[in-house]
């Protein structure tokens, strides 16, 4: 089924709640409101932070809070403009300067985070256990962890001005080169995420031509995004460099809240269970009727089968699972839907994959993707409201505390991802169709658990690299690809040569490095959760509902606890990957059977 035929076409979000369009008079008189609040706020605070008392400090947070809750909205504006249209050079014009004006804002209130970090330890201690800072505290608390790896006022200022020009620059270069790629396959144009979805597709021949139509997209001006990548990695470095942290992740897991030995202790289990990957594939080669596969079979169906979805089925489905979980979440998730919160048209202009922007103080959050119509499409549609639940439960907690660390961030939408699935399986009897779904949810488990560890030691591999070898030429960013890529699949996938070179249009790596291990941890943790409904019903749901009314205001140990999991204990991640293991065997145990 086409994308432009699947009833997608028509669904497109409206903005209105938050500015008419992007011309609009309010949008520059509320920048311009905001960045002179920011500059009063530093005239009557700067050089005075320490003098302040407990009721001091919680007007000056509430002040911060306020400013930083009106940019938030005007850039998270600019950017849903953008990504439906990032073509559109008026578009891109009105995100960068909104993107220029927010670092203007950012250096005007630099001074007072620097300054907070400076005040002794008893001292603040002693003002974070005030009962008024009561709300902020996680908030206070987490600004004091950077205190080791902070810069001079000057300093910070300086890198925070020069990041527009500089990485940020370099950030949107790949995401406009990435957003211009158009597939040609056998003389028909198309999207990347079209393509991509062909990869779905129970013909081996259509899945070889596409995969090599990618490629041949990839190729183009592929120079030029290793070298955004090569100068990223290089940035990077320089800075973790002058703020002394001791690993180019490390910068990544304080933002996680997250230590680098119990991120390392992740990887190091994922990795240990790579079998686990392994077997999966060999189980799909059998499926398949081949010794090996090639990496475009990874995601074929297992069925002659290959069902495609309307929007209205799909949308339809996502509500169901969600309503049957709670009212309260079925209800939410009703409003994106009827609201218009959604906009899941597969037009040429959107920027690629998908995603659901959260961080839009007092409104509610918004879900774009590209909708083909294929499985792989519905439980995207899934995941991504997942997030949107996270976010419009959290956002009482206020723009401080609302958004969770990203080792949280996946909770909702792994969640809603799995409710979706258990819909699907409950209600198919064939043992074909169940053995197909049981490997659609295997491939998920995989892409995301260990596909992801795998793009983390690879993306490893090359900021090493960087760092002791200097700039990386395509052939070894293919090398270490590949190589990354072979350790995850194991001998039953053959890695073709154009498939090394996939690694050139993944985003994280440019726009936020050391990102992907998050969804590894993320799948994990709300697999576990998972598991617990499933074992303990309906007492599990008003605990889960509080996990993601709480955000981000606390420490994810103590957030985990809501639901009865200790982050601490060494068999968490241990469990996790059982339980994923469990599924493949019942999907080995089915395939004999059927055989």
């Amino acid at each position: 089924m086409s994308a432009s035929l699947n009833g997608s076409e028509t669904v497109q979000w409206d903005l209105s709640d938050l500015y008419n369009d992007y011309q609009d008079p309010a949008v520059t008189k509320d920048l311009d409101q905001t960045l002179a609040d920011a500059k009063s706020f530093k005239d009557r605070y700067h050089g005075h932070v320490s003098e302040l008392d407990a009721p001091g400090l919680l007007g000056a947070v509430i002040e911060i809070e306020r400013m930083s809750a009106s940019i938030a909205r005007i850039g998270a504006y600019s950017y849903l403009v953008f990504s439906t249209d990032a073509a559109d050079p008026a578009r891109g014009a009105f995100l960068q300067k909104v993107r220029e004006q927010a670092t203007v804002f950012s250096t005007e209130l630099l001074f007072f985070r620097l300054e907070w970090m400076t005040i002794d330890e008893d001292r603040a201690a002693s003002l974070v256990a005030d009962p008024s800072l009561a709300t902020y505290r996680h908030y206070l608390e987490s600004a004091r962890r950077y205190k080791p790896f902070v810069l001079s006022e000057a300093e910070e200022k300086l890198l925070t001005e020069k990041s527009v020009s500089g990485s940020g620059a370099w950030s949107r270069l790949f995401t406009e080169l990435t957003t211009a790629f158009t597939v040609s396959i056998e003389g028909e144009k198309t999207t990347m995420e079209a393509a991509l979805a062909k990869l779905q597709g129970p013909d081996r021949e259509v899945r070889r031509v596409t995969a090599e139509s990618i490629t041949a997209t990839l190729d183009e001006d592929i120079r030029t995004r290793a070298f955004v990548f090569n100068t990223l990695l290089l940035d990077k470095s320089t800075d973790d460099r002058l703020r002394g942290y001791p690993d180019w992740i490390s910068a990544r897991n304080l933002g996680n809240e997250a230590s680098d030995e119990s991120v390392q202790v992740l990887i190091d289990s994922v990795v240990s269970r790579y079998d686990i990957s392994h077997r999966f594939y060999a189980l799909k080669a059998r499926l398949l009727g081949l010794d090996r596969i090639a990496d475009y079979d990874r995601f074929a169906p297992v069925t002659k089968d290959s069902t495609s979805s309307t929007w209205q089925e799909a949308s339809s489905l996502v509500r169901g699972a969600y309503e049957e979980f709670s009212p309260i979440a079925g209800q939410i998730i009703g409003e994106f839907f009827d609201k218009e919160w959604i906009d899941a048209a597969a037009t040429s202009s959107k920027v690629p994959g998908a995603y659901c922007m959260t961080l839009v103080p007092e409104r509610h959050p918004y879900v774009m993707m590209s909708f083909t119509g294929d499985r792989r499409s519905v439980l995207v549609l899934a995941h991504e409201l997942g997030h949107g639940l996270h976010g419009y439960l959290a956002g009482h907690q206020g723009m401080l505390n609302a958004a969770s660390p990203l080792t949280l961030s996946e909770t909702a939408s792994v969640f809603g991802e799995a409710l979706t699935f258990g819909k699907l399986l409950a209600a198919e009897t064939d043992p074909t169709k169940r053995l197909a779904l049981l490997n659609g949810r295997l491939e998920d488990a995989v892409a995301t658990v260990f596909r992801q560890i795998g793009i983390n030691r690879f993306e490893d591999s090359c900021h090493r690299a960087r760092r002791a070898e200097g700039e990386i030429s395509v052939e070894s960013f293919n090398t270490m690809w590949a190589e990354a890529q072979k350790a995850v699949l194991g001998d039953s996938v053959e890695i073709t040569d154009g498939y090394r070179k996939w690694w050139s249009y993944i985003p994280h790596f440019i726009a936020s490095p050391g990102y992907v291990y998050a969804y590894a941890y993320g799948y994990l943790f709300s697999l576990a959760i998972y598991q617990k409904y499933v074992l303990e019903g309906e007492s599990m749901v008003e605990p889960y509902l509080d996990l993601l009314r709480a955000g981000g205001s606390d420490s994810p140990e103590r957030l985990a606890k809501i639901v009865g999991i200790d982050l601490s204990d060494p068999e968490f991640w241990a469990g996790g990957l059982q339980s994923i293991d469990a599924l493949l065997a019942e999907a080995e145990k089915l395939a004999a059977e059927l055989a």
